[in-house]
């Protein structure tokens, strides 16, 4: 059986029912207007007017044209959404907090932007790093897990990161630490000591073992990156002996076993180093220090008894200076004939002697050159109270330029458990007598902040610099590091410098300043704020005003609801009458009558009645509401950040 139509327009009415995407999109565009202000309302309605509506409609006015025009306004629909858009933010605040920020810090440092030099000179460039102290159970002793590993990691990661880009973006010829490697180094114990703090005793040698591998892999192995930069033909150093007193603790705190496991590792604390013609003299002042200090066993202060006290641990620092002479003598007289290429020079007699009997045919006499001086030690020399340190001191500012006092803005001249934030006067006037006539400058550690003073009480009116710690656990808010320029042209027959220099006009200073990890962290916080404010908000607008229909659902019902319907279970009655009785059409027997009835009989007409006149419904989905909708668009972006995010941590 067929039917036929007439070409009518009340044939549309068959004509299977599709759904208008343009229609929705324009829904969506009149919704988003009338939830603007009025004065932006007018506006979108302008532009709407004028420029998209004949995008979209274009001069066709057929259904499938309308479509086809539809196609690029939800192709960009999907695409520039609020979800993708502060995905993008994080991504470029991520990239900005990880990577760009420790770039353009170090890259404000690059020599060429400060140093002073003749054109043709070829200066050797010197980066002093302080106090790193590596976060350890001794540092936040009462912080809980997982705060305390998450400082550990942060505050290693930030301190690879920033001498990882002073290699790479300055390369330094030579790098020297001042001091305060470890946070609690003096507390570990070794086979022969123990902490003097009950709470610490459970941390053995091994322990130890485990944060110097910590110190190799953050500093250690990013050194070979700045390879490129140097052009020294004798290669790079980096120089990590000096301790501090968190190395090995103060004065009389000093556990001689600490010490010899420190300088197993690191080499010997007391030392001479040229560098850049420059005699760089590095002292065990925490050691030291024990020279003035009564003992803590016996009271004794060493004064008419004729034993001086705790002579075990400052002795090898006192013997060093005693014969700083021969220690520098030796080591200047060696570096004139490594730039004459000569070798050490050293002839034997070629016969047996006795032992008692000198077997050196030809020696040379080790004197002193000259070179220009450089002081190195953890703890600043001796100032009176309240010297300025001058503007760059980041905690307490000078209140105003030119003052010889400012209490606020200079180093506390106070001492506690295992520190002392100066030397004393002896320990200093012994020092700056001791290292040489020709003493220019001293750098020291210990303070955390920058300070800059001039010894104008010494002669020579040496200038001292504390530089900033590297790590930004230490109580500054911007860690730095501090980059000398040694030029100082000599003979290498006389050792005599080449050009006329004043004294001190040897070496230029600089302070490099790093990013401030904390004030990162917030932008990350506030961000992370205005991210939940502006998805809380998407998902009010969405449910609220421009609700929607889920796109898969059909226009047509395809299934009907109906009641359940109770089947008869009941014993059939047996039939009366025999099937052979009456016989069926085409000889088959009926059995019509033995056939059990399909519903009960209790199953009324007015109830199937209700059955048959049963609404046809389409199943929709039941909304996910404004929680649903926050939801999801969090999990959305926080997927794309986090992948992001750990990524960048994975990579540097």
């Amino acid at each position: 059986m067929s039917y036929s139509y007439q070409n009518s327009t009340s044939a549309e009415a068959y004509r299977p029912a599709r759904r208008d995407y343009y229609a929705d999109s324009s829904h969506v565009q009149s919704g988003l207007l009338n939830a603007l202000p009025p004065l932006l309302r007018q506006w979108g309605a302008r532009l709407q007017t004028r420029w998209i509506s004949p995008i979209l409609h274009g001069t066709e006015s057929s259904q499938d044209s309308r479509q086809l025009s539809a196609w690029p306004w939800r192709i960009l629909r999907h695409i520039f959404t609020i979800t993708n858009g502060l995905a993008i933010l994080w991504f470029f605040t991520l990239w900005w907090g990880e990577r760009t920020v420790f770039q353009d810090s170090v890259d404000k440092c690059v020599w060429e932007n400060w140093e002073k030099w003749p054109r043709d000179a070829t200066p050797h460039h010197v980066a002093f790093i302080a106090d790193p102290q590596l976060v350890d159970p001794h540092t936040y002793p009462g912080r809980p897990w997982p705060l305390s590993t998450l400082t550990v990691k942060f505050t290693d990661q930030y301190l690879r990161r920033s001498f990882s880009s002073i290699q790479r973006s300055l390369g330094p010829d030579s790098v020297l630490f001042l001091g305060d490697l470890f946070d609690g180094g003096r507390e570990w114990a070794t086979a022969q000591s123990l902490s003097p703090e009950k709470r610490y005793q459970k941390y053995k040698d091994s322990f130890w073992k485990k944060e110097y591998h910590r110190f190799v892999k953050i500093f250690s192995e990013q050194w070979n990156e700045g390879d490129s930069h140097s052009g020294n033909p004798r290669g790079r150093r980096m120089i990590a002996s000096l301790p501090g007193n968190h190395d090995l603790g103060f004065g009389t705190g000093v556990q001689l076993p600490v010490r010899d496991r420190f300088q197993a590792y690191f080499g010997k604390s007391n030392r001479v180093d040229i560098i850049g013609n420059h005699t760089f003299v590095s002292v065990d002042t925490v050691s030291l220090s024990a020279m003035d200090q009564p003992d803590p066993e016996t009271g004794s202060s060493g004064s008419g008894d004729g034993h001086p006290p705790n002579e075990r641990i400052w002795k090898e620092a006192e013997d060093f200076l005693n014969n700083m002479n021969v220690h520098r003598g030796k080591a200047e007289t060696e570096e004139l004939r490594t730039m004459r290429n000569q070798s050490e020079g050293h002839l034997f007699h070629h016969k047996v002697v006795d032992m008692s009997q000198p077997t050196l045919h030809r020696g040379f006499q080790s004197e002193v050159v000259g070179f220009p001086a450089v002081l190195l030690t953890h703890v600043p020399l001796y100032r009176k109270p309240a010297t300025p340190c001058g503007p760059l001191r980041e905690r307490y500012p000078p209140s105003s330029g030119g003052l010889e006092e400012d209490e606020r803005n200079a180093l506390s001249i106070s001492a506690g458990y295992q520190y002392q934030n100066v030397l004393t006067q002896t320990i200093s006037k012994d020092l700056v007598t001791k290292a040489g006539p020709n003493l220019i400058h001293v750098y020291s550690g210990d303070d955390h902040d920058y300070c800059e003073v001039t010894h104008r009480e010494f002669s020579g009116s040496p200038k001292e610099i504390t530089v900033k710690s590297l790590s930004w656990a230490m109580g500054v808010r911007q860690p730095g590091f501090l980059l000398t320029s040694l030029w100082n042209p000599v003979d290498p027959a006389t050792g005599k410098p080449s050009h006329q220099m004043s004294a001190g006009a040897t070496l230029q200073n600089h302070l490099c300043i790093l990013p401030d990890q904390i004030s990162i962290f917030i932008r990350y916080g506030l961000l992370f704020g205005i991210t939940l404010a502006i998805l809380l908000a998407r998902a009010f607008i969405l449910v609220l005003c421009f609700p929607s229909a889920d796109p898969s659902t059909p226009i047509l019902p395809l299934s009907e609801f109906r009641p359940s319907l109770h089947v008869h279970t009941g014993k059939i009655p047996s039939s009366s009458t025999s099937s052979s009785t009456f016989p069926s059409p085409g000889g088959l027997a009926s059995r019509i009558a033995n056939a059990p009835p399909r519903y009960s009989q209790a199953y009324s007409d007015t109830n199937l009645d209700d059955v048959d006149n049963a609404k046809w419904k389409a199943r929709v989905p039941a909304p996910r509401g404004i929680r649903g909708e926050f939801i999801d668009s969090v999990k959305y972006v926080a997927t794309i950040v986090f992948a992001w995010y750990f990524f960048l941590i994975w990579r540097w």
